[in-house]
């Protein structure tokens, strides 16, 4: 099937993509006031904006905070287009409404190369799917595309209010519009002033037509390292993950699911299990939302809940097509990206041509294991069904879609479920699947009206996770008689994740074919490097391991497959890693983009300067959510472990509009970048995962941490996303420092594996 076919096919899989719907104007996303829970004394400007009574505003906040700052930096968006302190902005939930829907996220994961830029393609493309995002009005945080999916809706939407407020106070102090002046919550003019809440009402019957955004030189608030909202209440213990719900007559449940994945619970005896003083009931699960069957036990706490899950005596079942073995999957994974070719997602040039003109061929076999997500807070939902009405209280990436897969289970319409989104403690992908809803709903069922809250052990945790797909490449280049790079081949196979996140979040869209999916390929399909001679394919698999959106996602281990081939490409032309990258970033936007970090990276780096003697640097430079990323990092060996002393970090995200929050999310993701690239590994016997906790499953610990710099590429673009871009150059940079340092190449993840 041809790209181009593939995209617009895919654009109307739900059959609602007719031509006179695709030429209408997109659905707006201000929203009306009538949206936004009626509170007594506050108005409402917009779907977004509310004024208090004490003159606050009111934000409507549709994203999960899971220690992204998301509740911080998009309140300064607000903030600036008003002219307001950003301590007078508060938040409040927003309702479950199509105009909450990310957008951004949705038009970031079409396949177009970077190259297509400006094309009739790609602006048909991300016309198309903006205009069906919106229909769908998907709540979803993931991506990194909170800032980006913001930047217009929630800035216009600001800037909205600010002219229904300006209008109704020119009325008021008798002034022009022009004349007036925002500052704190007042609006001053002709020598007197007015504060937003005497405004609020004759502002909300103000129509306005198009508004004009603040420009970037005006910004006050926008580009400041501004205090984190949420600091204080996680300092003084006030905050409320999901754990800390606590609700009146609330009991308790804990899962026991099958050690084999995709089995179920085949016989069971619960009698030990009830004999236990404060444990109450047992609840069989089936499998739910794509997770695994099993049993729940209901307790006084979550302590008796354990007990009894431990107690069970259960006759656990295998898959009917058997045991699933992370070791032959690994194998099978490698023949089919040394022997297949797969869907092509990008041709340049004359690849087959070109290697057979080409002197000498350098070749290369890259893998990448399953991973964990092993957020800090485990799986937990809190859920009552009382009175046909069913709330829930819950840390979730995407409270829409858990509302209607829990009212679809409890057998009641969504208008009936209430959902309660609390702080975050680690999603990183997980919280996109719903599973661990679904079994809560399935245990408030049985609980008679009173709260229950489902909270999985750590364990539970490890063995029951959607997983990063296992993956591997085949990296292939061909070298001419003037040591130029002739041609570039790389074909992977893997799993791919969007068809069966879809299958489990919205099978209308799932379609019976799975269209290819670009977080197979990205990172590998869209490199910067002026190669002529380019095809990049991928062999989509099945292996049957759940499989889930991991932070970065293919990038994940992409980027360690292609700037490790770039590093022994280097090598095998005898050329500084850093100036053949060099002598690669040439002619493109994308590539002068890319070269600006390089040299950055370079610069505050050092990289020609001398280091201590048993120390090594690595570089590599990744784009990944529309942010492009290089990496020094400075390692030495520690007897047989690495020791990574520094990593420095340059990023271009476009306008940063909180500088404090990209470092803070550069530094947490080399920490979880590091982890997992020197111990992060899944494996499955028999079925079952074998690491079931952090001591199988090792974190880096505080004393092993690097120092780490941040240096930021100015910028006036649109901002583009920083939660995940630092994650993929970190392993490659490693393992080229590694390189440099022992002489040993490392092709497999994790690294102190290899």
């Amino acid at each position: 099937m041809k790209r181009r076919t593939m995209i617009l096919t895919g654009l109307g899989v739900t059959g609602t993509l007719l031509v006179g719907w695709g030429v209408m104007p997109a659905r707006s996303r201000l929203g009306t006031g009538e949206m936004l829970l009626p509170t007594q004394g506050e108005v409402a400007l917009n779907g977004w904006i509310k004024i208090a009574q004490d003159g606050t505003v009111l934000m409507a906040m549709p994203r999960s905070e899971m220690g992204q700052g998301i509740h911080t930096a998009l309140p300064m968006l607000v903030a600036e287009e008003l002219d307001v302190p950003l301590s007078q902005v508060r938040l409040v939930p927003a309702p479950i409404e199509s105009i909450y829907g990310n957008v951004a996220m949705f038009v970031a994961a079409l396949p177009f190369h970077p190259n297509q830029d400006g094309s009739t393609l790609v602006s048909t493309g991300e016309w198309m799917t903006g205009k069906l995002a919106r229909e769908l009005g998907v709540i979803v945080t993931g991506g990194s595309s909170s800032v980006a999916d913001a930047w217009g809706s929630v800035r216009i939407a600001a800037a909205t209010a600010r002219a229904q407020l300006a209008q109704a106070a020119s009325a008021k102090l008798g002034v022009s519009i022009e004349q007036l002046i925002f500052e704190g919550g007042k609006i001053s003019g002709g020598g007197k002033s007015i504060n937003f809440a005497a405004l609020a009402a004759d502002a909300a019957a103000v129509k306005v037509g198009d508004v004009k955004l603040k420009d970037a030189k005006s910004f006050k608030l926008i580009g400041t390292s501004a205090a984190r909202a949420d600091v204080p209440a996680k300092v003084n213990g006030t905050a409320q993950f999901g754990l800390d719900v606590r609700l009146p007559g609330m009991v308790y449940a804990a899962v026991k699911l099958c050690p084999m994945i995709g089995g179920s619970a085949g016989s069971f005896d619960s009698s030990a299990a009830l004999k236990i003083k404060g444990v109450e009931r047992v609840v069989q699960l089936p499998a739910l939302g794509g997770g695994t069957a099993g049993l729940a036990v209901v307790g006084a706490t979550t302590w008796h809940a354990r007990q009894g899950a431990a107690a069970l005596d259960v006759q656990w079942q295998q898959r009917p097509l058997g045991a699933l073995d992370s070791a032959n999957i690994e194998k099978e994974l490698a023949a089919i990206a040394t022997q297949g070719d797969g869907f092509t997602f990008h041709s340049r040039g004359d690849t087959d041509a070109a290697e057979k003109m080409g002197s000498r061929t350098v070749e290369a076999l890259y893998n990448a294991p399953y991973l964990a997500h092993a957020t800090l807070e485990p799986m937990n939902c809190t859920a009552q069904l009382k009175d046909g009405k069913l709330t829930l209280w819950v840390p979730t990436q995407v409270p829409k879609m858990a509302r209607d897969m829990a009212a679809k289970a409890a057998g009641l319409s969504n208008d009936d479920v209430t959902v309660n989104v609390t702080l975050v403690g680690g999603g990183f992908g997980r919280r996109l699947d719903v599973d661990f809803v679904l079994q809560a709903v399935m245990v408030a069922q049985h609980c008679g009206g009173r709260p229950v809250q489902l909270v999985y052990s750590r364990e539970e945790d490890m063995t029951h996770d959607f997983y990063r797909p296992a993956h591997a490449a085949l990296a292939r280049a061909t070298i001419d008689v003037n040591g130029r790079i002739a041609s570039l081949r790389i074909q992977s196979a893997g799993d791919a994740i969007t068809p069966r996140w879809f299958e489990r979040a919205l099978p209308l869209l799932a379609g019976p074919v799975d269209s290819p999916d670009k977080t197979t390929v990205e990172g590998l399909f869209d490199l910067p490097y002026d190669f002529a001679h380019q095809h990049m394919s991928h062999t989509a698999t099945r292996m049957g391991v759940p499989v889930g959106y991991w932070r970065s996602v293919g990038h994940s281990h992409n980027a360690f497959f292609s700037e490790s081939f770039v590093d022994e490409l280097a090598h095998a032309t005898q050329t500084d890693p850093l100036a053949f990258r060099r002598q690669h970033l040439t002619g493109s936007e994308q590539a002068k983009r890319h070269l600006a970090v390089l040299n950055l990276v370079a610069e505050k780096a050092q990289w020609a300067g001398k280091l201590p003697a048993g120390r090594a640097r690595g570089v590599a430079l990744h784009e990944s959510f529309g942010s492009v990323a290089a990496m020094v990092v400075e390692v030495s060996m520690e007897g047989n472990q690495p020791r990574v002393h520094k990593v420095v970090c340059a990023v271009d995200c476009g306008q940063v509009v909180n500088p404090g929050i990209v470092a803070q999310q550069v530094e947490g993701s080399v920490v979880y970048a590091l982890t997992a690239a020197l111990w992060g590994k899944i494996d499955i016997e028999g079925g079952a995962v074998k690491q079931t906790n952090y001591p199988q499953y090792r974190m880096l610990k505080l004393a092993e941490t690097p120092v780490v710099e941040t240096h930021l590429v100015p910028s006036t673009n649109v901002p583009t996303g920083i939660g995940e871009p630092a994650v993929p150059p970190l392993a490659p940079a490693l393992a080229n420092a590694l390189f440099v340092l022992t002489g040993k190449r490392a092709r497999s993840l994790p690294l102190m594996a290899a």
